[in-house]
């Protein structure tokens, strides 16, 4: 029997008041962001705490994110790293990346992160031409540009580890992602990009309506 449940504003204030937990940094960051007119760019509380949930369960300590924005995730990912442990960032955008790491230094977690500014194709590349960087990371997380989705994901299963989790964001698109009439670059991008991971026997795939859609995918 299938059983659908529609989850109204309501029942997601419930899940929002009896699931998630907003470290002060984070709250701080997320209440400054909510002020720019890009606001829309920054993840969910809940959709944080879930990405911390995934690299606790994972054991990562090497994790890899593409897209930073304000730094949300970023901070998150490095709140929730064990001693040790390292997140490697990319983004376009110094001021983006100035933001971000502010946030991580006042936070006191700036020594678990490698920020790198520029064009992520290449940072990646370069990456992948580092000395143990190939294999060497626990977990990934896409959330950039959606037209360079299949390069980053290539680099990032490259650089990922047998057994280490890839998690795609936005892959749902508002639900351009089945409309035909939306032929943009970004949807028709997501359209391959999901496409094309359907197909990819190099991991177990699966697919969730979390957020703007989240595809979190292991390497076999």
């Amino acid at each position: 029997m299938r059983i659908q449940v529609t989850i109204t504003e309501r029942l997601q204030d419930y899940i929002a008041d009896v699931s998630v937990s907003e470290p002060a940094p984070l709250l701080e960051l997320r209440e400054q962001t909510s002020r720019l007119d890009e606001r829309n760019m920054q993840i969910s509380p809940e959709q944080g705490q879930f990405l911390s949930v995934l690299l606790r369960a994972t054991g990562a300590r090497r994790t890899l994110e593409v897209g930073v924005f304000t730094g949300y995730s970023l901070l998150r990912t490095a709140l929730t790293l064990p001693e040790g442990g390292r997140v490697t960032a990319c983004d376009i955008s110094e001021d983006w990346a100035k933001t971000a790491l502010g946030h991580c230094e006042r936070a006191g977690v700036a020594d678990k992160v490698d920020l790198r500014v520029g064009d992520a194709r290449e940072t990646l590349a370069a990456l992948v031409e580092e000395e143990g960087a190939a294999g060497g990371y626990d977990f990934v997380f896409l959330d950039a540009d959606k037209e360079g989705y299949e390069t980053y994901y290539e680099h990032g299963l490259t650089l990922l580890r047998p057994g280490g989790l890839l998690v795609a964001d936005n892959v749902l698109w508002s639900g351009l992602v089945i409309d035909e009439s939306a032929q943009d670059e970004e949807t028709r991008a997501l359209r391959a990009f999901n496409a094309k991971l359907r197909e990819d026997h190099r991991v177990d795939l699966c697919m969730l309506p979390f957020a703007d859609g989240l595809t979190l995918a292991v390497k076999r």
